[in-house]
């Protein structure tokens, strides 16, 4: 009898700790989504990149200019990329959400300072 006590509170706990960790490694992150306004960040560097070319007066500073913006074009699809990876989320564009999410986080200004660096 005590055996078998030993059993079913040894099962018991073997299950509840699998529930424990699968709800930890696989529902919770299913539950929470990251939020990015693409839009913003957009605008802040197109602002950005029409002050340094409307201000520079050498052909030098706007190639500088041109350069920064191929950079950042090709450094945005990099960080879109390592988003999901670094929230454990899933990361969606904020134009595409209809409502607030009770686990929203956003990721704007992590976008914004991955693509500045």
């Amino acid at each position: 009898m005590k055996a078998t006590a030993l059993h079913v509170l040894l099962s018991i706990t073997i299950v509840g700790a699998a529930l424990v960790v699968y709800d930890q490694v696989v529902v919770q992150p299913a539950l929470r989504v990251g939020v990015v306004d693409l839009a913003e960040v957009y605008r802040v560097k197109e602002a950005a990149f029409a002050r340094a070319l409307s201000a520079s007066g050498s052909d030098e500073d706007r190639q500088r200019a041109l350069v920064q913006a191929r950079e950042f074009a090709q450094r945005l699809p990099v960080a879109l990329e390592e988003l999901p990876r670094e929230c454990r989320c899933l990361v969606i564009l904020k134009s595409a959400l209809a409502g607030s999410t009770p686990n929203g986080i956003d990721l704007t200004a992590l976008l914004k300072k991955k693509v500045d660096a």
